[in-house]
């Protein structure tokens, strides 16, 4: 049994983490600021529906605040870090550049100096698939060049595995990113396509449909990013970066063709170009995570939008 601080703790993929680690036995004390991103109800929710069973710390604050941290530190002699808190979103980048600074490089740097001044010397962390930014070549691999950001996140998320590498090259933390693969599930993030796809096709409004449909994304079950994440906490030595995806990109007119399925309704779609930031496909090669974690993804993108569909039914009483 560890314990691990779990920052990002009221999040989708941090919420979900949590309820697995403190299942199987860990001390789970979270950190969370439960901003207003999207709706922070959703965030109450689900950590009452996930967590209320666990007697699970929370600190209410923004990883930015060093000295929140540290009374975390202090209090607690932690084993491990998840890091899993940060400003998510490609767009919203471009609209809010300060909030992604903050939060997700100077509450990076807090984390890596805490960690050090006391010890917590395994870190596992979010990076993102956005940091392969453009690259043609596909599947995305660990060893690919990803030098040429094309949003503020993905930036971000490229310098927090540059700053990792440091401070475990200057002062031995055992610390590994994992490029998480469009992440989805129930309880997930209001701001997501199949989320917003599903929400406006049963109130009979269009849905965004960008790049003219001429879209994949290697759509990632909520669970087996979890078990991704545990392996790589069981496995945190030396340096690594990890993709954590479906292996199986799914073009985006599929991809709301099972969903309609799902809904039993069809959409109305609206169809756009390409938005500033977004690429036009995902994929990753997993082999790297498959090898030295014993991780593979088991769950089908038909299985997993059921999944999802009965929960947003049951959550907003449909």
């Amino acid at each position: 049994m560890s314990k691990i601080l779990l920052t990002g703790i009221a999040g989708f993929i941090g919420c979900h983490t949590a309820k697995a680690l403190a299942e199987r036995g860990d001390e789970v004390v979270g950190v969370d600021d439960f901003n207003d991103y999207y709706n922070p109800k959703l965030k109450e929710d689900r950590v009452r529906a996930l967590l209320g069973s666990n007697n699970i710390k929370i600190y209410r604050g923004n990883v930015a605040d060093k000295e929140l941290l540290k009374k975390v530190f202090l209090e607690h002699k932690l084993d491990k870090i998840c890091h899993l808190a940060a400003q998510a979103g490609v767009r919203y980048s471009l609209e809010k550049p300060e909030i992604y600074i903050n939060s997700n490089i100077v509450g990076f740097q807090n984390i890596l100096d805490l960690a050090r001044e006391f010890g917590a010397s395994q870190l596992v962390f979010a990076s993102s698939s956005s940091v392969y930014g453009g690259n043609k070549k596909i599947p995305f691999t660990e060893t690919d060049a990803v030098d040429r950001p094309i949003s503020l996140y993905a930036a971000t998320k490229k310098a927090n595995e540059l700053q990792a590498h440091t401070y475990h090259h200057l002062f031995g933390l055992n610390a590994i990113g994992l490029r998480f693969f469009t992440v989805y599930g129930p309880w997930g993030r209001p701001d997501m396509a199949y989320f917003k796809f599903a929400q406006n096709i049963l109130n009979n409004r269009s849905i965004e449909v960008y790049n003219h449909g001429q879209m994949k994304r290697d759509f990632t079950y909520i669970d087996d990013i979890v078990l991704g994440i545990i392996k790589a906490l069981n496995h945190c030595q030396g340096y690594e970066i990890y993709n954590l995806g479906n292996n199986q990109p799914v073009e985006l007119e599929k991809f709301i063709q099972v969903l309609e399925e799902k809904l039993d309704k069809k959409a109305i779609k609206q169809y756009l170009p390409l938005q500033p930031g977004d690429v036009e496909a995902t994929y990753a090669d997993i082999n790297k995570a498959k090898e030295k974690l014993d991780w593979q993804p088991k769950t089908s993108i038909e299985e997993g939008l059921e999944k999802f569909v009965e929960w947003y039914r049951d959550y907003y009483s449909i």
